[in-house]
């Protein structure tokens, strides 16, 4: 358990945090999950639009440092190809 001042605020602070970032977390997963649901529909249309609207939220989960640039990259490479795939 935290004794010092120092330790009982940053552990107040990694509280807070924790809580801010699960939310961001969850949110993105959300966003993710009407990408997927829209590409298993077979809507090319309303993938691209779900993809449109999730790509702003993951970016934003990089700079608030929730995921790691790279696995953002990866993720829109991958789901964007899928999408891309849908009209063919």
């Amino acid at each position: 358990m935290a004794n010092t001042p120092q330790s009982k605020k940053r552990a107040r602070q990694n509280e807070r945090r924790h809580a801010i970032n699960k939310a961001r977390r969850s949110r993105i997963r959300t966003f993710l999950r009407n990408v997927e649901e829209a590409i298993s529909s077979g809507d090319q249309e309303a993938a691209a639009i779900a993809l449109r609207n999730a790509q702003p939220e993951l970016m934003r989960g990089v700079t608030k440092g929730v995921l790691h640039k790279n696995t953002v990259a990866r993720k829109m490479s991958r789901l964007s190809s899928r999408v891309k795939a849908l009209g063919a």
